[in-house]
C-alpha cells in the first residue's frame, strides 16, 4: 500500500522524501516497482477488462447474474460473487 502511493505521489515529490515519510527503504520501493506482476494479479486484470468491454458492449444494463454467464461463456473460471479488489477495506 505504501509503495502504491509512492508510485502514484511520485510526480509531485521526490521518491526519497516519500519513502522517507513513509518510513520505506529507497531500495525496498525500486524492488517492488521492478518486481513482474503475479499470476492473480495478471488473472484480475483479464477479468477487469473482460467486464468493462461486455458492460460497454451491452449498454451498460448488465448486472451481475448476466456478466457472470458472460464470462464464464468466455471462458474464465469466475464465481458468482466477482470483485476485483481495489484495496484494503475499512
Amino acid at each position: 500500500m505504501r509503495f502504491a502511493f509512492i508510485r502514484a505521489h511520485r510526480d509531485r515529490w521526490p521518491i526519497a522524501n516519500l519513502c522517507r515519510v513513509l518510513q520505506v527503504s529507497t531500495r525496498g520501493y525500486r524492488a517492488w516497482v521492478s518486481r513482474p506482476m503475479c499470476e492473480r494479479q495478471r488473472t484480475d486484470l483479464k477479468v477487469l477488462a473482460h467486464i468493462r468491454e461486455h458492460y460497454a458492449l451491452s449498454n451498460r444494463t448488465y448486472g451481475r447474474p448476466r456478466m457472470t454467464m458472460e464470462l464464464k461463456e468466455a471462458g474464465l473460471g469466475v464465481g458468482e460473487r466477482v470483485s476485483i479488489r481495489r484495496g484494503p477495506r475499512a
